[in-house]
């Protein structure tokens, strides 16, 4: 089976449930499977500060998630226009894997949530295609056949869903959004697939 990796960190449960909906999307696809994994909260010392174990939710991301995944769906709220520190810090014990080659040709996308409208979405997904493209992944957008992208009033991106979560973080995933999620992963799992094959 072909297995899109849905790699993400919430705060608040936003950015965990576009996961759950790019995963849904991608496991539309015939013969291809989701593995949704998060990774730790880190203190502001750079240290991990959780358990090995979560409490609740996916599992933490291993390296080797990297290795064994054909794709790779990326999500992270909204900081200051960039991704947050846990998944940077993730991002940062990838030498190994950059200097292995581990992600080259896979394709990737990206995926945010922030409090405010106009609260750095664009510039949070952009940054988080530079770790994927220093891999040598492929980077997959939303293109504007969607229909929602075009019609949508709260998130949504050709450089990948968004979702506009209110400065108390209670809105819910609007409809525009959760069909921009689905079809985001039933497309980066169709492409996954038409590159296993080109192989």
């Amino acid at each position: 089976m072909t297995e899109i990796l849905v790699l993400y960190y919430s705060t608040h449960g936003a950015t965990r449930q576009m996961a759950q909906l790019i995963a849904r999307g991608a496991e539309s696809v015939a013969g291809v499977g989701a593995r949704l994994r998060t990774v730790p909260r880190i203190s502001t010392v750079c240290e991990a500060i959780e358990s090995a174990i979560p409490d609740a939710g996916a599992p933490y991301v291993e390296l080797s998630d990297l290795r064994e995944c054909a794709g790779l769906a990326l999500g992270s709220p909204t900081r200051f226009g960039n991704m947050a520190a846990p998944m940077k810090y993730f991002w940062d014990s990838t030498i190994a894997q950059w200097l292995d080659g581990t992600l080259i040709g896979k394709p990737a996308s990206v995926f945010t949530s922030s409090g405010t409208l106009h609260g750095g979405n664009e510039s949070t997904l952009l940054t988080m295609m530079l770790p994927l493209l220093h891999h040598g992944m492929v980077i997959v957008g939303t293109p504007y056949s969607e229909a929602a992208l075009l019609s949508t009033t709260t998130g949504g991106t050709p450089y990948g869903p968004s979702h506009w979560a209110g400065t108390d973080s209670t809105q819910a995933i609007s409809e525009a959004e959760r069909q921009l999620c689905l079809a985001q992963g039933k497309r980066l799992a169709q492409i996954a697939l038409q590159l296993r094959e080109a192989q």
